[in-house]
């Protein structure tokens, strides 16, 4: 018998500059101790430490946890699983960066489009 988990909706990240380990855990919904232990598992994850060890995370560590926290507890992936997606181009971010990165062609061609769209647009709507 499979049992079925929902996934956690997690809050939205405030527009911060830094987070410290209690605010990243609530927003990841990850406690302190696992945070502090995946530091040691991930490379990636290397918060700036300053008075006292404190840890500060800044925004692209905030969403690099909820990377792992989904690849371990939603698709769940074994530790060693999780660091090789990481460590691999994840092919869901290459198809991203391949979308945005165009050839010179393709970007004239995708501007002459928008144009002959604005154009349109202007010729409706009775503008010059």
């Amino acid at each position: 018998m499979t049992r079925e988990v929902e996934p956690v909706v997690l809050p939205p990240i405030p527009a911060k500059r830094y987070f410290t380990i209690g605010e990243v855990s609530e927003l990841c919904a990850v406690k302190p101790h696992i945070l502090r232990y995946w530091e040691q598992e991930f490379s990636q994850l290397k918060p700036i430490k300053r008075r006292g060890n404190r840890r500060y995370y800044q925004h692209h560590e905030v969403l690099l946890v909820r990377r792992i926290r989904d690849l371990l507890y939603e698709q769940g992936f074994t530790i060693a699983g999780a660091r090789n997606r990481l460590n691999d181009a994840d092919p869901v971010a290459r198809g991203q960066e391949a979308a945005v990165r165009l050839s010179g062609a393709e970007f004239q061609a995708l501007r002459a489009d928008l144009q002959a769209v604005a154009d349109r647009l202007k010729h409706v709507l009775g503008q010059p």
